[in-house]
């Protein structure tokens, strides 16, 4: 394609400013007082979307937030590319822990991006890789490139399960019609790697209540004779994990795909430092299930993690209180063949097994998502390998990510067609963390290298 380069040089600023007004509204699905916020986020990218050259764009309306679709079909004979992403963004919690307001971005050079990044929540995740494909659809309308057909499904729900974004794939399946899904909600291995992701995790997520007495007891009246449901939790907690870190849930590895030797060796070929991982977050130890490497725990094997825990009194000061009950939040990150409800099942089971007498267990599911894995001989895995090619110089290295998009197996299911995931964040953007980033330079070459996808997989699929 010509002048890419330079049509986004021409525009930085403006593809920046864009942005940054959209990175300013607080799209937080998991929090209702926010509700105005994320619908507004919506309305955002429809205006943009439209300016970017759809020839239609909507705002479809759900039981929760809206979709916002958006298509330009220049020849019904030629291939179409959907492109997926989302608007809504985490809750910025902990606030103490940013260095500058959450939706106030801000520019700040670091020795990683010594041109910059822009800090804000929604940064990489999924605001500003989403965004790179709405600059890219501009581009090539703009300069009349572009040679396929495209349709965007841009979601207000998936930091919250995308529950009603399966209900709108299953009844829109032929609006929604593609040869090829194309997202950006992942990472490459580094500034100077580029990579595509080959694999994801699925996802279970639980929230757990242990109810002991009927009130809050004076811990020292009742300390030692009634059950403490706080002890309790932690206790079971800490039971589901052996000495090894082997996840102890009856049933759990049951179905979990163990890679040979081969395809662990191709892994290992990816660049990694141990020592700049751990001087990274700031810590002299990894830690993990005995018999595999940092980047084997975090991208092929399950795992299961506590996300919150409370309960008591956690205000300034001294309460001898023991607490009537106690809570968690646990996700568990599953592998290609676990099902995700099975999983959350045997959880269930286990759990409520092990609470020992004086107290009462709930499990509540909240959601989850299958796992996926996509094969590198496909037309769409090409197209990639060639654009990121021809911007950074070097061919791709597929990758296997330990995150999660639950809605990857059900396009799949319900669409027929395999997703792409052309993602250009780095593991050092802090996604739901505080001072989440996302470098400038990966916002722009991404801007760059999605335009030439269309253009491989419109010749490759011929």
């Amino acid at each position: 394609m010509k002048n890419i380069s330079t049509y986004v040089n021409q525009h930085r600023d403006r593809f920046l400013n864009e942005l940054i007004d959209l990175l300013k509204i607080p799209s937080i699905s998991a929090d209702s007082a926010y509700k105005k916020d994320v619908e507004q986020t919506a309305e955002v990218v429809k205006t943009r979307l439209e300016e970017a050259g759809c020839d239609h764009v909507e705002i479809c309306e759900t039981d929760g937030y809206p979709i916002v679709y958006g298509e330009k079909i220049i020849d019904k004979k030629l291939p179409t590319v959907l492109v997926y992403g989302h608007y809504d963004v985490q809750p910025p919690d902990p606030l103490n822990l940013w260095n500058s307001p959450p939706f106030e971005p801000i520019i700040k050079k670091t020795e990683l991006h010594p041109e910059g990044a822009i800090f804000a929540r929604g940064a990489c995740d999924d605001k500003g890789q989403m965004y790179m494909h709405v600059k890219a659809m501009e581009f090539m309308t703009k300069t009349n490139q572009l040679p396929c057909n495209v349709k965007f499904m841009i979601e207000g729900e998936e930091e919250v399960g995308s529950s009603n974004l399966a209900i709108f794939v299953k009844k829109n399946q032929e609006k929604l019609k593609n040869d090829v899904i194309l997202i950006s909600d992942t990472g490459m291995i580094a500034k100077d790697v580029p990579s595509i992701t080959t694999g994801l995790r699925g996802l279970s997520y639980v929230e757990v209540e242990v109810t002991g007495p009927n009130r809050d007891l004076h811990s020292g009246l009742y300390g030692g004779a009634v059950a403490n449901p706080i002890n309790v939790l932690t206790k079971m907690i800490a039971s589901l994990h052996d000495e090894n870190n082997h996840i102890t849930i009856p049933g759990f590895y049951d179905k979990v795909e163990n890679l040979s030797k081969e395809e662990r060796a191709e892994m290992a070929k990816a660049p990694f430092s141990l020592e700049a991982y751990k001087k990274s977050l700031d810590i002299d130890a990894v830690y993990g299930e005995a018999g595999y490497t940092t980047n084997e725990r975090n991208s092929i094997r399950p795992t299961l993690d506590v996300n919150g825990i409370w309960g008591g009194y956690t205000g300034e000061g001294a309460k001898t209180v023991i607490a009537s009950k106690a809570f968690a939040k646990i996700s568990m990150r599953l592998v290609p063949h676990q099902d995700w409800e099975e999983i959350t099942q045997l959880f269930k089971t286990h759990f409520e097994s092990i609470a020992p007498k004086g107290v009462t267990v709930k499990v509540k599911p909240h959601h989850g998502g299958q796992g996926y894995v996509t094969p590198i001989d496909s037309i769409g895995y090409q197209a990639a390998s060639k654009a990121y090619f021809d911007t950074f110089g070097k061919t791709p290295i597929p990758q296997r990510s330990g995150g999660s998009i639950p809605i990857v197996a059900l396009f799949e299911q319900e669409l027929k067609s395999k997703t792409i995931l052309m993602g250009f964040g780095l593991d050092s953007d802090a996604i739901h963390s505080p001072n989440e980033h996302y470098g400038l330079f990966n916002y722009y070459k991404g801007i760059e290298t999605i335009p030439l996808f269309y253009k491989y997989f419109t010749e490759l699929s011929k």
